[in-house]
């Protein structure tokens, strides 16, 4: 059956079974603990985003989600795509909202598939409902903070590096790099810090069942990168790299 899209603004019905444990579940626990998330998913500013959000339905069961931002770029402090990704598209597009200053542009968040509606294309109508909302909008392109799906199993080499690994079509490795290239996205930079988690050795123990002993970089099942762990200080800190793709409308 073939997928149908919403927005949760047409389906806000659907809210629950979007933020459902099925879906939450396909994510690490360590990157649901992003303190930066509750500017756009938080309960007192998600309705406002409700236009933005979408999701896929397939004979009425909920498989597939996808959450976009709206913000403005090329005003004070925001000359280019932001060094910091996720997180700061968020906090941006908070700060719009605070001041009454109208967006200009999009990113894209998050899309997310139930295994069972992966790898027959739906992931690209998500990503084409993104779009159309944007265009829709009147902006002339949607910005992506790609998190690269195979990079985790080398969590070691830098992503700048990861990139430019290809196949021999020429093709990049990873299999959403090349989702995106391959419908005209472009690479435009890596965002170092994308998102950005901190917690103290007893939270992350809690969020990974890793039992920390020592500090130092430490790598963590479903992590981009290793994180950055001080027994001394009793804090570790994630900073995962995204990279910044841009399709024009």
């Amino acid at each position: 059956m073939s997928l149908k899209v919403f927005s949760l603004r047409e389906r806000s019905d659907l809210i629950p079974s979007v933020f459902s444990p099925k879906f939450d579940g396909l994510w690490p626990n360590f990157m649901r603990q992003n303190q930066t998330a509750k500017l756009y998913f938080g309960k007192a500013v998600f309705f406002d985003y409700l236009d933005y959000a979408f999701v896929g339905l397939i004979d009425e069961e909920v498989v597939a989600r996808a959450f976009g931002v709206p913000f403005a770029l090329n005003v004070d402090g925001r000359a280019e795509l932001p060094d910091g990704g996720w997180d700061q598209v968020i906090r941006w597009a908070h700060e719009d909202k605070l001041i009454g200053r109208k967006p200009n542009t999009m990113s894209a968040l998050e899309i997310t598939l139930a295994p069972k509606a992966r790898g027959i294309g739906n992931a690209l109508a998500m990503l084409g409902a993104l779009k159309t909302c944007a265009r829709n909008a009147g902006f002339d392109e949607l910005s992506v903070p790609v998190r690269p799906n195979q990079k985790q199993r080398d969590p070691r080499l830098p992503m700048d590096e990861y990139i430019k690994l290809q196949r021999a079509d020429g093709s990049p490795v990873d299999s959403w790099l090349r989702t995106h290239i391959a419908v005209g996205g472009r690479i435009l930079k890596i965002a170092p810090y994308s998102i950005t988690i901190a917690g103290t050795i007893a939270e992350w123990s809690s969020w990974t069942g890793i039992a920390f002993e020592r500090s130092g970089m430490v790598e963590i099942d479903g992590a981009l990168v290793p994180m950055l762990v001080s027994i001394e200080h009793n804090y570790g800190i994630y900073a995962e790299p995204n990279v910044w793709i841009r399709h024009a409308l």
